[in-house]
């Protein structure tokens, strides 16, 4: 996912509830843009840019499409669809637009001025002091998403990821981070999902997790818990005294 570098965020106020704050699990895995961190360049935003006009020659940008929750292609394919690319056309170019996106990502990386949400390296140490297993489960093309988290300060605490590139879908990300985990710890291993969106909510659900939902995105508490997430904060530092206990 990723935002107009023109748009501002607003930090949300801690979420009250009785529920476990944190989901019991052997491994975390969290998605990137929204929970783990907020993006005010425009890196990812104009790669997407640059692909659009140079592979597939649209003169268009990605405003209007939704992002949150979206993955990088389902972004490209809406783009595609919206200006009248055919299926045939979108598909036999789209390796030369993921590509392009990540050279241009690459070149501009210095640009890149991620905000890490609150608390979150706190909480990534607190859970590495755990034991337990980190990764991310992102809609971001991989090198993309590696060059965020890099600029963040925070790419060591994280031992794989699962991206778009291969995988559209955000049920078939999530359901490939799962997959790693268990090919790490074993086949009886939990795994944790922390996100921001619905759409978060829904892919953990649907690979049968639980997903902690944080309010760190564009979406309130009160959105979030509509969808029923196993747990819900406002952020990731209502969560330091569960990792304490």
């Amino acid at each position: 996912m990723v935002r107009s570098p023109a748009k501002r965020h607003i930090v949300k106020a801690p979420l009250p509830q009785s529920a476990p704050l944190l989901p019991p699990a052997d491994a975390y895995l969290f998605d990137i843009d929204g929970t783990l961190l907020n993006s005010r360049d425009g890196v990812h935003y104009n790669a997407f840019h640059a692909a659009v006009r140079e592979v597939y020659g649209i003169d268009s940008r990605i405003d209007g499409v939704p992002v949150h929750g979206n993955t990088d292609l389902g972004i490209l394919r809406a783009v595609a669809r919206r200006a009248g690319l055919s299926h045939a056309e979108f598909e036999s170019k789209l390796p030369a637009a993921i590509e392009c996106m990540c050279a241009e990502a690459s070149r501009n990386a210095g640009g890149m001025a991620p905000q890490l949400c609150p608390s979150v390296r706190e909480l990534l140490a607190g859970l590495h002091r755990a034991n337990k297993l980190l990764g991310v489960v992102s809609g971001n093309l991989e090198p993309i998403g590696w060059l965020k988290l890099e600029a963040a300060g925070v790419k060591e605490f994280f031992a794989f990821g699962s991206f778009s590139g291969q995988r559209e879908l955000r049920c078939d990300i999530f359901a490939h981070g799962l997959e790693e985990v268990r090919r790490r710890l074993g086949d009886g291993a939990r795994a944790c999902f922390v996100g921001d969106t619905p759409a978060d909510i829904e892919a953990a659900r649907l690979v049968g997790s639980p997903i902690l939902a944080v309010a760190t995105g564009i979406f309130t508490p009160n959105d979030l818990l509509a969808h029923a997430p196993d747990a819900c904060v406002g952020c990731c530092s209502d969560l330091l005294r569960a990792i304490d206990d």
